[in-house]
């Protein structure tokens, strides 16, 4: 049995204090399955002073997921979509052609300490999808489908697996759980591929993760053989993540926050932002500039 490949965390600074733990891309695998970025925040106690907001940024060609442990983020978009996205829920943004959106403390937490806890995933959209047009979907924490296997509860996030169907609209085929593990707990599955996922992954939380023997140290992402069986083991109750499907359908790239498989296409992305062309959130009078570092298509 081989063993998996491991990626540990990098922390990255996304200003005013606020670091995250990034695991995709990484050098040894830019992405699993459609998963092209993976961010871990938190747990981090977030005071009243703190600058943690998000301001307005555009998209093209991906699609974020957010899923939250502990805390709230306000979410508002190009589409005029305002959410408040809690711990459970999965909220799902196709960026497609291009879309503009901010993620801010919402106005209740206003001078007030909380917790905030979570993971912000992108996904790469299909080819043929690349410009589709763009949209947000927000499924509540009750009706993501949760059920047992393995020995494990599981909560399906997005996709299809074990026979069971997320409600929450994908595009791609995605996969995407969360285990509860309790201390002490082995689960063993069928080999992934068996249901038809071709690449996948997992994510330890917050404490060492025994794959198939080997062990995997917390904030470290684990990309297994889907064609072997799968044992999972922790001595600590934590929860662990796993992504995956099938491969991208073609090369990328990206740069900031494009993702598209034309060069020009991200070039002619950047020009608009930086131009203001993009569409505007409502209600929202600030935005991020491009990165000093300019695109080179070369």
């Amino acid at each position: 049995m081989s063993a998996p490949l491991i990626l540990p965390a990098h922390a990255k600074d996304l200003g005013g204090g606020f670091t995250v733990r990034r695991l995709l891309p990484a050098a040894q695998a830019r992405s699993v399955g459609p998963f092209i970025f993976f961010d871990h925040f938190g747990p981090v106690r977030v005071q009243p002073e703190d600058q943690h907001d998000v301001r307005p940024h555009p998209h093209i060609g991906l699609a974020t997921v957010t899923y939250l442990f502990e805390g709230a983020l306000m979410h508002r978009d190009s589409l005029g979509t305002e959410q408040r996205i809690e711990p459970g829920a999965v909220n799902w943004m196709s960026a497609g052609s291009g879309i503009v959106h901010s993620e801010r403390r919402p106005p209740d937490l206003a001078g007030k300490p909380y917790t905030n806890h979570g993971l912000q995933l992108w996904l790469a959209l299909p080819q043929a999808l690349e410009e589709s047009a763009p949209s947000f979907s927000h499924t509540p924490a009750a009706d993501i489908p949760e059920f047992s296997s393995g020995g494990a509860a599981v909560r399906l996030l997005a996709g299809r697996l074990f026979g069971v169907q997320s409600p929450v609209p994908t595009q791609g085929g995605p996969v995407y759980l969360d285990i509860a593990l309790n201390a002490g707990q082995t689960v063993h599955w069928e080999p992934l591929a068996q249901q038809g996922v071709a690449e996948a992954a997992l994510y330890a939380l917050q404490a060492p993760l025994e794959v198939n023997g080997v062990l995997v140290e917390a904030h470290h992402m684990a990309v297994i053989d889907t064609q072997q069986p799968l044992t999972l083991r922790s001595e600590q109750a934590q929860p662990v993540v796993v992504i995956g499907g099938a491969p991208l359908d073609g090369p990328r790239h990206m740069w900031w926050n494009f993702f598209s498989s034309s060069k020009e296409r991200i070039q002619q992305a950047a020009e608009d932002w930086a131009a203001d062309r993009f569409p505007a959130v409502p209600g929202e009078h600030e935005r991020i500039p491009l990165p000093e570092r300019k695109w080179s298509s070369s």
